[in-house]
């Protein structure tokens, strides 16, 4: 989903590189530790954490409205889930293993069943069992309305998710997760869904004790069953965690906890946290931020300072950032309209805007090159690196606009640059762009409403998993419109054999075979120009120089707060 609205806790992307938040993986990423001393697994323990970051998080710590598969990085101190992604650097990190769970998942032949078995001695911070029957709770309560926020693919997934509404007040059970015994949990699907152990890394699988839910006030104080737990928190100002004296490394081989406590100061500036980790004084040498990444002036004195250069770190989040067409508007249920705007894109206009080569790359395949397995290059309409307007121009005459034409550009007013670098550049093939410029607090809601959606509009997909299924299903399922809000086929395009091809596609459990299965279908809809890819950002965060482990984590093109240390 839109980086920004998937990812709500802690993400990354969104704040100065311009992109658009949900889950996942890669490369362009370099992994980076520390130039202290070697950091090694067996004498990381000890030292405080500062973390400082600029999200207020407002919505606090109820693993039913987080995300953490797509970008949350503190959640996954707190909480243990079914799954989690696997803790070491470079496309590896990709890969989902068993957390909670003895392994990633029993599926029924065709993907619709999945059953998970825990392991044993498994415990939350108070010392109390975790017991499936938490498990199932926990999924069970995320689909309360008071709780919303979270992944929505529990009730498209789980029979009888439509219509559920949780627990509370007397909302009883969810059939289709079942607990045969204590150690067993049952999911039962309504239709194929391969990739249900990337889902399982989400909070929402995250064990709740039934005893000990508060609701809506849950959100300040979670048991916590993952290395750490809530010494105290005040919204939007601080957090202190420390450490699950029932943890352990023997059932946990995914997050390596070094630290004894760890610090998060809340609500600072970007500015203010960039010049506190460059200086790296005092505490601030112990420290890092998961939510605040470089900007360009920064970047440039960084390039000048080679002792700054080694404290800093890139990744690549598998987002898409592209020109979305609505297909139900004029001009744009022309193809040879869409060919037009493809052929007269600026990349390297674009990419300036955004930063330079440092902080985006360009990218013409929707699918970006940091899906490694499901990746496919192609350039059906080749724009050249600065836009073929002449091209652009020809397709418009067949199109019946011999003279151009003027169309609108919505677009988040947090990010003008890209916009205005699109409307010089489509100006040479004799395309006005009318930019309209949309708050960035009712963005959303405007573009992904079917009776507001703007005909054309710049916009930014990001996948929650590294998998190429939540990138193209919410994007080119046609079963996926939704009238009204949360509609994110902004093309509102609905072919039935692209649809019988995602069908397909959920059923196969292999990852390499799919991942191929879903960049083979990226190929094939590419050719429909039903978006203009544009750029996928580049992360650069720097971290304080007594910070060791600091590599990347390729599932979220960010560094692993679980296997960082200090000195």
């Amino acid at each position: 989903m839109l980086r920004h609205a998937r990812i709500a806790v802690f993400s990354v992307s969104t704040l100065l590189v311009g992109g658009l938040l949900a889950a996942c993986g890669g490369s362009g990423s370099t992994s980076a530790s520390s130039s202290s001393a070697a950091f090694s697994a067996s004498t990381c323990q000890g030292g405080t954490l500062y973390v400082l970051n600029q999200s207020k998080n407002s919505s606090g710590f109820d693993p039913a409205v987080l995300y953490t598969s797509g970008g949350g990085a503190i959640p996954r101190l707190l909480f243990r889930t079914l799954t989690t992604r696997q803790s070491v650097a470079g496309t590896a990190g990709t890969k989902v293993v068993p957390d909670l769970a003895t392994d990633t998942g029993e599926p029924s032949q065709n993907a619709t069943v999945w059953t998970y078995h825990l392991k044993p001695g498994l415990t939350y911070a108070d010392g109390t069992a975790i017991t499936s029957a938490d498990i199932k709770y926990a999924v069970e309560r995320s689909f309360s309305s008071q709780l919303a926020g979270g992944p929505p693919y529990l009730r498209d997934w789980l029979v009888g998710g439509a219509t559920y509404q949780g627990p509370y007040n007397g909302g009883g059970e969810l059939a289709s997760v079942s607990t045969p015994d204590p150690a067993t949990i049952v999911f039962h699907l309504r239709k194929p869904e391969g990739d249900f152990p990337y889902l399982a890394a989400e909070t929402q699988f995250a064990p709740v004790p039934k005893a000990k839910d508060t609701g809506k006030n849950y959100n300040s104080a979670p048991v916590s069953s993952g290395p750490y737990t809530i010494a105290s928190y005040t919204q939007g100002q601080s957090l202190d965690l420390v450490r699950n004296p029932h943890w352990s490394r023997t059932s946990d081989s995914q997050r390596l906890a070094c630290p004894d406590k760890i610090d998060i100061s809340l609500g600072l500036s970007p500015a203010v946290i960039n010049q506190r980790l460059s200086a790296s004084v005092g505490h601030d040498a112990d420290a890092i931020s998961t939510d605040t990444t470089l900007d360009p002036a920064t970047l440039a004195k960084i390039a000048a300072n080679p002792a700054l250069k080694k404290r800093t770190v890139s990744g690549t989040f598998a987002q898409a950032n592209y020109l979305a067409f609505n297909l139900t508007k004029k001009p744009f249920d022309n193809l040879l309209v869409r060919e037009a705007f493809s052929y007269a894109v600026d990349r390297t206009a674009v990419v300036n805007a955004e930063g330079g080569t440092q902080l985006a790359t360009p990218a013409t395949a929707y699918t970006p090159t940091s899906l490694v397995a499901a990746y496919h290059p192609y350039d059906y309409f080749p724009a050249g690196a600065t836009g073929n307007p002449a091209k652009a121009k020809q397709l418009l005459a067949q199109a019946g606009y011999p003279d151009g034409l003027t169309v609108s550009l919505a677009y988040n007013n947090s990010d003008p640059a890209a916009a205005t670098a699109l409307q010089q550049a489509y100006a040479k093939a004799g395309i006005t762009l009318k930019l309209d410029a949309i708050d960035a607090s009712s963005f959303d809601d405007k573009v992904t409403n079917t009776t507001t959606q703007p005909a054309l509009t710049l916009f930014g997909w990001g996948a929650d998993w590294p998998s190429g299924g939540p990138f193209l299903t919410p994007i080119f399922d046609g079963r996926e419109i939704v009238k009204g809000g949360g509609n994110f086929n902004l093309a509102q395009y609905n072919d039935a054999s692209v649809n019988a091809e995602i069908d397909r596609i959920n059923q196969i459990t292999d990852y390499a075979t799919a991942q191929k299965a879903w960049g083979d279908l990226d190929a094939r809809l590419g050719k429909l120009a039903l978006t203009v890819p544009l750029y996928t950002g580049i992360d650069q965060v720097l971290y304080g120089s007594n910070v060791k482990n600091a590599y990347v984590d390729e599932w979220r093109g960010w560094y692993d707060i679980a296997s960082v240390s200090v000195k």
